[in-house]
């Protein structure tokens, strides 16, 4: 499973029907979506584009504009996008991970433990930034530190997907793929479209793998 990848994907952005330009905002975003998933990034681009024209300050429109700069190699573009976003909506979690991960694809690292820090200093009543922590802290390599601030998003969100399965994929790491099990399960049943998280847990019951026993 690709690590910067839990929870990156495109926004379906929510038009309404009634006036000719939503429909069309509509159309453009269906079919950039579509495109998207094909791995045409140029041609869902430029749907995203005209579709962006009609409503500029559209923000699920504007993050998938920066996926696709983003899947294109085009950094700066995704980035710039990517801000925009989380100036409006500071609490994009998706669009925070994705700025997170290009930051620490480009060797970054700093400034994507800053972003994420300022972001817990802000909301820390909120799972996705402890989440976010975590996953920083399993790209440097610390397990502990990583392990501890999964749990604490946990702990406030028991049903975060982004913790579950970065929790998971650490267990997975530490050759406990019963404890990674359980952790993809759950996460799995609050929603099933994660086929990265399927094909895991069938890797992992292919080769053996079962929920840990309950002490006693």
């Amino acid at each position: 499973m690709r690590r910067a990848g839990w929870f990156i994907g495109i926004a379906l952005t929510a038009c309404g029907c009634a006036a000719p330009n939503d429909e069309r905002i509509r159309d453009y975003n269906q079919e950039g979506v579509r495109l998207y998933q094909q791995a045409d990034y140029t041609h869902a681009q430029e749907c995203f584009q005209a579709a962006s024209a009609l409503k500029p300050n559209d923000l699920g429109l504007l993050y998938n504009l920066g996926q696709c700069s983003d899947r294109l190699g085009d950094n700066a573009k995704a980035e710039s996008y990517y801000n925009q976003v989380l100036q409006q909506s500071p609490n994009h979690t998706a669009c925070r991970h994705a700025l997170a991960s290009l930051l620490v694809r480009e060797g970054r690292m700093p400034d994507a433990a800053h972003m994420v820090q300022d972001w817990l200093a802000s909301q820390p009543h909120l799972a996705a930034p402890y989440a976010e922590d975590g996953w920083l802290y399993h790209q440097a390599g610390d397990l502990p530190r990583a392990q501890a601030r999964l749990q604490q998003a946990l702990q406030l969100d028991p049903h975060n997907a982004e913790a579950l399965v970065e929790l998971g994929l650490i267990y997975e790491s530490m050759q406990r793929p019963d404890r990674a099990l359980v952790l993809y399960q759950r996460s799995l049943a609050d929603n099933p479209h994660q086929p990265d998280v399927v094909q895991r847990v069938n890797y992992l019951l292919t080769q053996g793998a079962k929920p840990p026993k309950p002490d006693g």
